[in-house]
């Protein structure tokens, strides 16, 4: 399968504007995206992710490095490129508040240079799919949020390109809404191929629908892999020490100064040590730091974890996670 998406060694600096000091916001960032992949782009705040995506999207130029779409180079043809990119921002900035829903769909189409006769066919079978016809002609403001997210998706699929990126598709949305989002986002990619890209802070979202993900941090990749595999890696990492009594104030330095730890009490007052642990001598070195202080151990299990705290652990502590190895 063609690689839809391919970013090398990208780079991008900026200056700061009171001291006109260089921050190297991207160092080098590689990953490709294939056709038909729904693959999370994510990152924390400063990591450089939203750079990336603005020099994908076409918004700034990388200093270094070069972006294809679709086999075609963004900087030396960036309006061909674009063409077969469509972005749906966060929040309402996708639509036009003083046009109706059908209006909203026949302008941002006339945009890409369709007509409406163009378009009339898709059209009419979107606004059925997202649930939108009974509002066509209804105007945007009068919407939700979620009728409003679903006007968006569906103008970005309406322009019918192989890529389209979404930044916080689910953001806002009661639980209803971000169900249905999600159910024909899965539809849309094994139904039409398309390459979707999502970017958000919404785990459960990520841990649902994307095959894939890479995260940004600190300017370059950190990771990238599929869901089920980091899920199945950090669950093989993560332990869970019951203990009868509580921690003292020098084990809980050297434990949060050495590993990812969450420390707590259960119902029956026993401190629970939840640990990620990625080698055998660092099993050791707990139960060490435990018997130095004499702590009984009433029992250890291995913790189940989701896609959140597996996001965490990785930006928190990816110094200490070595991601090509298991206890």
């Amino acid at each position: 399968m063609m690689d839809i998406v391919k970013v090398t060694n990208v780079k991008k600096s900026y200056k700061k504007r009171k001291t006109k000091e260089l921050v190297q916001a991207v160092k080098g960032i590689n990953f490709t995206i294939k056709k038909g992949e729904i693959v999370g782009l994510l990152g924390p705040n400063g990591a450089g992710k939203t750079t990336t995506i603005k020099m994908m999207c076409g918004l700034l130029v990388p200093d270094e490095g070069e972006i294809y779409i679709n086999g075609i180079d963004i900087q030396k043809r960036r309006l061909e490129a674009l063409r077969h990119i469509s972005v749906v921002l966060e929040g309402n900035r996708n639509i036009y508040w003083r046009l109706t829903v059908k209006e909203n769909l026949e302008y941002f189409a006339g945009n890409r240079g369709f007509t409406k006769k163009q378009i009339q066919e898709k059209m009419d079978h979107l606004l059925e799919r997202f649930n939108l016809k009974e509002k066509e002609n209804e105007m945007v403001n009068s919407l939700s949020r979620g009728m409003q997210q679903k006007v968006a998706i569906a103008i970005a699929l309406l322009a019918d390109t192989e890529v389209i990126y979404l930044d916080e598709p689910t953001l806002g949305l009661d639980i209803e809404t971000s169900y249905e989002i999600r159910r024909l986002l899965k539809e849309i990619v094994q139904e039409e191929q398309k390459t979707i890209i999502i970017s958000t802070h919404d785990m459960p979202v990520v841990q649902e629908i994307c095959e894939r993900v890479i995260i940004v941090n600190h300017g370059k990749v950190v990771v990238d892999d599929r869901v089920d595999n980091l899920l199945q890696l950090f669950e093989s990492k993560a332990y869970r020490f019951t203990l009868l009594k509580p921690l003292s104030d020098w084990q809980k330095e050297v434990l949060k100064k050495e590993f990812i730890v969450t420390i707590s009490e259960n119902d029956n007052n026993q401190t629970i040590l939840d640990v990620n642990i990625t080698t055998s001598e660092g099993f050791y070195k707990i139960t060490e730091i435990l018997e130095k202080e004499q702590t009984p151990i009433e029992k250890i299990d291995r913790s189940i974890v989701d896609f959140e705290e597996v996001f965490m652990n990785i930006v928190k502590g990816e110094k200490e996670i070595d991601l090509a190895h298991t206890v």
